[in-house]
């Protein structure tokens, strides 16, 4: 059975809702996949709204589009984070509120509550079909992160710091795990730098934190790896059995010296002195062919949701190019070994 391919909305918020849904059907897509912001899908109006959901799925029905997952990376990555004027920018005015950090950060949480309460509430209005194919609820996001800053470490930093935030996540998360639990909603990581988890060994300790929490998993995006030289194919085997969604992302890595490393320099994407950028599909670094193949391997049968993100091209251009480009590479697993044919019995 070929996966489904989704396109995931955050980069597109900023057109009306029936727009893109025209504008993601024209390019060839099967569904959409739902950020919290603009007019994408919104928390608190699907909660309030007893017809709300129902909408929704009426916009999405009649652009023959489905829907397996709904993201909400801005009001997560508050959850944790150590607060200050940049997250104003991307938070809803009732989390943001006074913009007292600790205020922030509880209000965050309940809006991940909440949200698990909406994907309860919206996906049992989806259709057989739609439940058949995804066969979790998934909401997609971020969790902040207390001890991003000490990444480098100098001033030299104490292990009880990072045991210290590693906690921190776990009183913050623990409680709203345990309503993605009630609502029966799972929770996927963007594991991806700024993160609780941004690697290998911090996804690791991040799953033990919440001790191996069965609501807590990932939503896998390759291109948060490769330039940190961090095997993502074996993230895919290691996690096979808490890989709940997938994006397919590319981004460009410079196979020699350059004059801003891994940090960036301080420059902004797309600036041609960087030594990575994130890339539409096709155009970068990451290898899907040995994605699509482990993939198989985990027997992960959800949607590739198309994260476009391009400095460099046009972004309904990039849309279009990038579904068509992940769909010719997607393949099912063989049932068979391809030596059987060979045999007597």
């Amino acid at each position: 059975m070929a996966r489904p391919i989704t396109l995931c909305t955050g980069q597109f918020a900023d057109l009306p809702f029936e727009d893109l849904c025209k504008k993601a059907k024209s390019w060839g897509y099967d569904g959409l996949e739902l950020g919290c912001w603009g007019d994408l899908f919104n928390v608190k109006a699907a909660l309030e709204d007893p017809d709300y959901c129902k909408r929704k799925w009426d916009q999405l029905n009649r652009h023959g589009l489905a829907c397996y997952s709904l993201s909400n990376h801005l009001a997560g990555q508050a959850v944790c984070d150590l607060i200050d004027e940049r997250h104003k920018s991307i938070l809803p005015p009732h989390v943001w509120g006074d913009g007292n950090p600790e205020g922030v950060r509880q209000r965050a949480a309940k809006e991940m509550m909440d949200t698990a309460r909406a994907a309860r509430k919206f996906f049992d209005l989806g259709s057989a079909e739609n439940k058949r194919v995804q066969k979790r609820m998934v909401v997609n996001g971020f969790t902040g992160s207390s001890i991003w800053h000490l990444l480098y470490s100098f001033p030299p930093v104490l292990p009880s710091q990072i045991e210290n935030g590693y906690k921190d996540f776990a009183d913050r998360w623990l409680p709203i795990l345990d309503v993605f639990r009630q609502e029966d909603v799972w929770f996927a990581l963007e594991v991806h730098p700024t993160e609780i988890a941004f690697d290998i060994s911090s996804t690791e300790r991040a799953l033990a934190a919440v001790n191996g929490h069965e609501r807590f998993g990932f939503n896998y995006d390759p291109s948060h790896f490769g330039y940190q030289q961090v095997d993502y194919v074996a993230f895919i085997r290691q996690f096979r059995d808490r890989i709940y969604h997938c994006h397919v992302k590319d981004v460009y890595w410079s196979p020699i010296p350059t004059r801003a490393g891994v940090f960036g320099g301080h420059m902004d994407f797309g600036h041609p002195d960087r030594y990575w950028d994130f890339r539409s599909l096709g155009h970068g670094s990451v290898n899907f062919r040995a994605i699509i193949r482990a993939l198989n391997e985990i027997g992960y049968n959800g949607p590739l949701s198309v994260e476009w993100e391009d400095s460099g091209m046009d972004r309904e251009q990039g849309a279009a190019e990038a579904q068509a480009y992940i769909r010719a590479l997607d393949f099912a697993p063989s049932n068979r070994a391809f030596d059987s044919a060979f045999a007597r019995d």
